[in-house]
């Protein structure tokens, strides 16, 4: 009975100091590497451009669905002493492709990430 009051009030004092942040999972590395690719994400190779025109798409449309429709595949993804090269999957615009992009490790050296190839998922 008591042990029950103490996880009552924990949780009640808890809730009363954090608040939403409890329920929010922006500090997951999913979510962070997709943030980062949200706002960093704006060169292309040229091999990259060529495919997305295939698919009639551009890197504000992946900037933009990002966040809401794309998943980071973490064991397919590549570290690299100094680079990180991640394996992105979801629907963009309707389609559902998976991308990989390259960033640097320390963002403060060069903190854009570029996309190295698109395709269309097949399902």
């Amino acid at each position: 009975m008591l042990f029950g009051f103490g996880i009552g009030m924990g949780s009640l004092l808890a809730w009363a100091m954090y608040g939403k942040r409890l329920e929010n999972t922006d500090w997951m590395p999913n979510h962070r590497v997709r943030l980062r690719l949200q706002s960093t994400l704006v060169k292309a190779t040229p091999d990259a451009e060529r495919m997305m025109a295939g698919l009639h798409l551009d890197l504000a449309d992946l900037r933009a669905t990002v966040l809401d429709s794309c998943e980071v595949n973490f064991k397919q993804s590549l570290r690299g002493e100094d680079s990180l090269v991640y394996y992105v999957y979801g629907k963009v615009r309707g389609m559902d492709v998976w991308y990989m992009a390259a960033t640097l490790r320390d963002f403060r050296t060069d903190s854009t990430a570029t996309l190295t190839e698109i395709h269309r998922r097949e399902r």
